[in-house]
């Protein structure tokens, strides 16, 4: 499976660059894919944000290091990539419950994370309803966040963004200027490959764009749509990590680099039987 060894090869280089400076757009490159998509399906699959799975692995290797040599502590934090003996005290702390000094002592307890490997074991319990579709480019208006591209502070970040634009009481605003498809509020991750990505609270509209927001052209591509039937966000939360373990490994497709875009329609948020759309953006393998 294609897919699933490129991802393995990302690993290759995450491990083999534990003390040198681990380029997440070169992991993603191996991968095929954006930054963003790679942090993504990483987190997913692994359970583990990908900075959190080096930080786990440094500080598994770092205290390998301190009980088998006599490597200077200021040293390793520097090998490890902490500016200061202080960073890496307080990373090391973290993950073994104790200091990098007390990890030294004879019957010091510590934590060992082991390198990861990714397979896929296919459950197929559900059913996942989708469709195939190749749209033309719109423009989307509304509110936008810009964020770096890690997923913690996106996981963090964006049901915060939500949470503050529904209070703001805007969100009526940019319903108002709903004229096209896709018919609701949408969710937008302009997830090209960089350092950084745009998410928007917006819907799509041919209608001008007022002061207080922005647009954005939603270039022409094809995606998947998966329909989410449940309470959110629990139940589209469960279907992108599903779409992203089970679907994409046996699909014949992969990430493209158009944005991930979210589709909230009327109705109760929090009954299970709410439906929302995730549109994940492909290509043909």
């Amino acid at each position: 499976m294609d897919w699933l060894n490129r991802m393995n090869q990302a690993v290759d280089y995450i491990e083999d660059n534990l003390s040198e400076e681990i380029s997440f757009g070169h992991a993603a490159r191996i991968a095929c894919c954006s930054v963003f998509h790679f942090q993504r399906m990483f987190a997913y699959i692994a359970g583990v944000p990908l900075s959190e799975y080096i930080r786990r692995r440094r500080m598994t290797a770092a205290a390998f290091e301190l009980q088998t040599t006599d490597e200077k502590i200021i040293d390793l934090a520097l090998k490890y990539g902490y500016d200061s003996p202080t960073a890496f005290n307080r990373a090391f702390r973290s993950i073994h419950g104790v200091s990098p000094s007390a990890a030294r002592r004879e019957g010091a307890a510590l934590a060992a994370f082991p390198r990861i490997s990714f397979t896929i074991s296919i459950k197929g319990e559900e059913q996942m309803n989708y469709k195939i579709v190749t749209k033309e480019a719109f423009r989307i208006v509304g509110t936008k966040i810009h964020l770096d591209m890690k997923m913690e502070e996106c996981f963090e970040k964006v049901p915060q963004f939500w949470q503050k634009t529904i209070q703001s009481g805007i969100v009526p605003q940019i319903l108002s200027l709903l004229d096209q498809s896709p018919l609701g509020l949408l969710g937008v991750s302009t997830c090209m490959d960089g350092e950084a990505l745009d998410y928007y609270i917006a819907v799509s509209s041919g209608k001008e764009v007022p002061d207080n927001m922005e647009d954005y052209l939603v270039p022409a591509g094809t995606w998947a749509i998966f329909e989410c039937i449940g309470a959110m966000p629990g139940a589209i939360q469960e279907l992108q990590k599903r779409i992203v373990t089970e679907w994409l490994p046996t699909s014949g497709y992969e990430y493209s680099n158009g944005p991930d875009i979210e589709v909230y329609f009327e109705g109760d948020q929090k009954s299970p039987a709410y439906r929302s759309e995730v549109w994940l953006p492909i290509v043909k393998k």
